[in-house]
């Protein structure tokens, strides 16, 4: 018994000492991130003035509940007025002044002029930007070795993997794998990029020899449009630029086969916009034999409404205006259901009755890429409307989803951060953010709200910070992850590469090595990248999918690559929401078919009627030239001239 009193004795003993450390230092369970995170996110627990810990979603938001301003409805005393949007940074300082960015406690600006402002040695970026392409080709490579002609490679067991045939309930594989070799043709413009001439070269020839879209593959359609159809253009129009910007990419004989193969995919997508009452698409299609019989009437926002890049670069290309009409009737139709008091959409809608099952409204999963295509769809082809409905969706945005202070670094409450919200009330449904969300800051650098690009991605870089990548799904109320897994996925590595583009600072530099080495660290396994099964205890999953490839190695590559011909050779890009790079040039800019007309097919912008147009005979149009011309919104076009922005007192320390 008195072994049992000591150990009894001791656990008591070591309790009391926490509970002295806590109310002398105010140190608690999640002393490591929240130290470290001078922000003050308020991440602690929130407790009603009477009862226990609020739950971690549900209902939350209600008056009397303590705690951040992100828990509170805007319009009350804990935010600030609705913001005037977008704002533009006003001149800096410059890199001197980040001393007092950065810093963690006990860190002066001293100590982050040592190790952060002062410029990323050369060697060190080359030996970054060696380790991204070093990256790429094992991955690759060894999808090559193992894996091809199947879609996707296990890089744990070193074996390909195709659609799951004995599971067609398997949308997890079956919305994505189509049995077409989807990771060499999504890899195929990040070998441009990465200035391989030779294996671009070798691939393209591939996929025009080997793949075949006559397969009996029931596709989401979403995905199919931003892996397969994306790439396939991009790397069309690689091969027939005349300035050859990445070197050699031309392929011998080429007769446009890249482009009459994006033609024959986008046609067997087509089912998807028929029979459907409102317009907006089915979600998936057979790529045989149209829309399966036991299909889903429900789809997701971003899935049906953004579609509308690839389908109008096809249109383009082609001077058929079939893909573009379908694609922009569909966002037409999202659009016209959003909110009367609001002005949000939802993020699951029924397609024949335009009835909204799912009434959450957010920036992740089910809405980004929706928000992301109007505004680059009026990059490349200049419709005004295009940005109207995203200058419109982003003031809704600002106005119920964005909580906290007005500024990032100053004034009362906690520092803003975006939240998912009830489409037609505004109140707040859930304390969670999901890692798709990521991708905002650097939609954020494309219309020039540089200052609130940098206040969020902090948020999302101190995240990986604590874990060594993104977990799918984090609860900012709990300070835990939610959704344990990380599939490998670009979207802060793309808004780390965008901020870096706009400000030119060292700080974007080391957020890039910081991913490369956490990925090297905790996803390498023999024959590839795999996804982080839990990112606590870093278990892995045995699939690498295919936008590691497309997406993350090529942001990655390119936030290193200072002189590449990206940056350096005149030509204004944009990337897809899969990273397939695009030039913007007029011949985008025009309509090939010389009348606009609109979603019904019934006038054109001068009156007059019109009809819907029909498919017709392929029809090329000469896209090999740039921009003779430069668009009056020059602000939107990537590469982005360095910018100086204000100075925030605060971000993410780096311990």
């Amino acid at each position: 018994m008195q072994w049992r009193a000591l150990v009894l004795g001791l656990v008591l003993l070591r309790l009391g000492l926490h509970g002295v450390l806590w109310l002398v230092f105010g140190l608690g369970p999640s002393m490591g991130f929240y130290q470290r995170f001078p922000l003050s996110f308020g991440f602690q627990r929130l407790r009603s003035p009477d009862g226990p810990a609020s739950p971690a979603s549900g209902p939350v938001g209600r008056p009397g509940l303590s705690g951040p301003s992100w828990l509170q409805p805007p319009g009350t005393a804990a935010t600030q007025s609705p913001r005037k949007v977008p704002r533009r940074p006003e001149p800096g300082c410059g890199p001197a002044h980040w001393g007092y960015v950065l810093g963690g406690r006990d860190r002066g600006p001293d100590e982050y002029e040592k190790r952060y402002s002062g410029a990323f040695p050369p060697q060190l970026r080359a030996q970054m930007r060696d380790l991204a392409r070093g990256m790429f080709v094992f991955g690759y490579d060894n999808y090559m070795a193992h894996a091809f002609p199947q879609d996707e490679l296990n890089p744990i067991h070193c074996r390909g993997r195709g659609p799951d045939r004995g599971d067609p309930s398997n949308l997890n594989i079956n919305d994505v794998l189509g049995n077409y070799s989807l990771t060499l043709v999504d890899a195929l413009d990040t070998l441009a990029v990465m200035g391989n001439s030779s294996e671009f070269q070798k691939a393209v020839k591939l996929v025009i020899n080997t793949v075949s879209f006559d397969k009996d593959s029931t596709v989401q359609v979403f995905e199919a449009t931003i892996r397969v159809l994306g790439s396939l253009l991009s790397a069309h129009r690689i091969i027939t630029d005349s300035k050859q910007p990445f070197g050699d990419m031309t392929i011998k004989d080429y007769d446009n086969e890249l482009l009459y193969m994006a033609h024959d995919l986008a046609v067997r997508l087509l089912p998807a916009f028929e029979n459907t009452k409102t317009g907006i698409p089915y979600p998936r299609v057979n790529l045989k034999t149209g829309v399966p019989p036991d299909t889903n009437n429900e789809t997701c926002t971003a899935g049906a409404g953004s579609l509308l890049v690839e389908f109008g670069i096809l249109s383009r290309l082609l001077g058929d205006s079939t893909f573009e009409w379908v694609a922009r009737r569909a966002v037409k139709a999202l659009w016209n259901l959003r909110s009367n008091d609001t002005g949000l959409l939802g993020n699951v809608v029924n397609i024949q009755t335009g009835h909204w099952v799912g009434k959450q409204s957010g920036l992740g999963a089910g809405l980004d890429s929706f928000y992301e295509y109007l505004l680059k769809s009026y990059i490349l082809f200049g419709e005004k409307e295009d940005l109207e409905m995203f200058n419109a969706a982003y003031q809704s945005i600002q106005n119920y989803l964005r909580r906290g202070r007005e500024a990032c670094n100053e004034g009362e409450g906690d520092p803003p951060l975006y939240v998912n919200v009830n489409m037609f009330s505004g109140q707040l449904m859930n304390t969670w953010i999901d890692s798709l969300q990521a991708f905002f800051p650097g939609l954020q650098v494309l219309i020039g709200d540089v200052e609130d690009a940098i206040c969020l991605h902090a948020f999302y870089y101190a995240i990986w910070k604590r874990y060594g990548a993104l977990p799918e799904r984090y609860n900012w109320q709990l300070q835990a992850p939610d959704v344990l897994f990380y599939p490998l996925r670009p979207e802060l590595v793309e808004s780390t590469y965008l901020l870096y583009q706009a400000t030119k600072n060292p700080f974007y530099l080391h957020v890039g090595m910081d991913i490369l080495q956490s990925l090297e660290k905790y996803t390498k396994v023999k024959c590839g990248y795999a996804t982080l099964h839990h990112v606590i205890d870093k278990s892995t999953e045995d699939r690498m999918e295919s936008f590691f490839l497309s997406e993350t190695c090529k942001y990655l590559y390119l936030l290193f690559d200072e002189d590449n011909p990206v940056h350096k050779s005149g030509t204004r890009y944009m990337f897809t929401t899969e990273g397939h790079i695009v030039s913007v040039d007029e011949h985008l800019r025009e309509l090939p078919w010389k009348e606009f007309f609109s979603e019904e097919g019934g006038q054109d912008q001068g009156g007059k009627s019109v009809h819907r147009p029909k498919p017709h005979e392929l029809k090329v149009i000469n896209s090999s030239s740039n921009c003779n011309r430069v668009p009056d919104e020059r602000r939107y076009s990537l590469p982005l001239k360095s910018i100086y922005m204000r100075q925030i007192d605060q971000m993410v320390g780096l311990i």
